[in-house]
This record gives C-alpha cells, structure tokens and sequence, in this order.
C-alpha cells in the first residue's frame, strides 16, 4: 500500500514538472508571437500636407460663433488634434468617448470637423453631447487637408508643424499618433521598417 502511495507521488510530480515545463515552453512562443506581430497605426493617406510640414492655415468658425484658427502657432503652447468626422459616419460616432480619453490623457487641444448642412451639426453635436465651441464646418478645411476618408486625424504641434496624420478606426489608431510624434516619424509603420531590419539582424547573429 505504502509501495503504491510512493509510486503515485513519484508520477504526480513527473507530471507537474512535465506541464510546468510545457507551460514555460508555450509562454516563451507567446512572447515571440507578440514580438512578431506589428502594432497597427493609423494610415496615411499620400494626399495632403506630409509631416514635418506646415500646417495649412485656415480660419473657421465653430458652431458656437468663435474663430479658430487652424495650423496656426498655438498661444497656449498646445498640440492640436484635428479630426475630421460625419454625423453619418458610424465608425466615428463610436470613436467619440475615446477620442475623448485620449486628448484629455494627452493635455491636447481638440477640434472636430466636418461639412455638410450646419442644422445636421447642430442636432449632431447636441445628441451626442460635443462642445459646439470646438467643431467647426467648414469646407474649405476638408479640401486645405485633402481628406478622403472619414474618420481621419491630423495631429499639429504647438508651431503649427504637422507631426501625424492618417485614418483612425480605433484607439490604438489614435494613440499611435502620437506615439509616432514622440518617436520623431511619420508613422509607426515608417518606425517598425527602420527597426524590424535591425531586430532580425541581431536575431540572426544570436
């Protein structure tokens, strides 16, 4: 009995020791996987004023009745994040508590924009509870910034300088904005191109 009792606690360690083992194994590839896989930025279109240019300058009024001033020099030494949306735009309308978050977490200046009848804009910004002080309809901002595609973002630095741009569906799409202003590229796809080359090099000498 003492035999069969011994020999058990002998397989039962064999075993925790097997799955522990496998357990580190798997854990290990995971690593690797998440190493592998890239992040997912916001995508550039090639149309439009490229980072590291001035951003074009655009007086508008907001909904409220005030001038802003687009691309200007900010007074407050802010970045500003212009983000183009649609009151018929799903996607965007589901994007707005995050965008939210995100310029508030980032200390940046927001304004939304958009074209189309101002009555829309109006009822638009009232049902989802938006700051008319902050979005402005104008057409001739759309066509200064060549946006194509909805939603789209461009992120504008305290001199006016444009730092990111693209088209964002999704929080990472617009944390990598600023990711990229803070890495000094375009994009995080511009970074990974410069950094992947370097990883597998150095993987293949390891």
């Amino acid at each position: 009995m003492i035999d069969a009792l011994t020999i058990s606690q002998v397989v039962l360690w064999i075993l925790v020791l097997v799955l522990s083992a496998a357990v580190a194994v798997l854990a290990r590839q995971v690593g690797l996987l998440h190493e592998r896989i890239s992040p997912t930025g916001a995508l550039a279109l090639s149309k439009g004023p490229s980072v590291g240019e001035e951003a074009p300058k655009v007086a508008a009024l907001s909904l409220e009745g005030t001038r802003i001033a687009v691309g200007e020099v900010s007074a407050r030494a802010q970045s500003t994040l212009l983000f183009f949306l649609s009151p018929t735009c799903p996607v965007c309308k589901t994007l707005l508590p995050t965008l939210e978050r995100v310029v508030r977490e980032q200390g940046t200046q927001l304004i939304l924009a958009s074209d189309g009848a101002e009555l829309d804009h109006r009822s638009f910004t009232k049902s989802h509870g938006l700051d008319p002080a902050r979005y402005v309809v104008s057409r001739e901002l759309g066509v200064e910034y060549q946006i194509a595609k909805l939603p789209y973002a461009v992120l504008i630095d305290a001199e006016g300088i444009v730092r990111a741009q693209g088209i964002v569906n999704t929080r990472e799409h617009l944390e990598s904005l600023f990711e990229a202003e803070e890495r000094g590229v375009a994009s995080i796809q511009e970074y990974l191109s410069r950094e992947l080359p370097v990883v597998a090099k150095e993987g293949a000498k390891a």
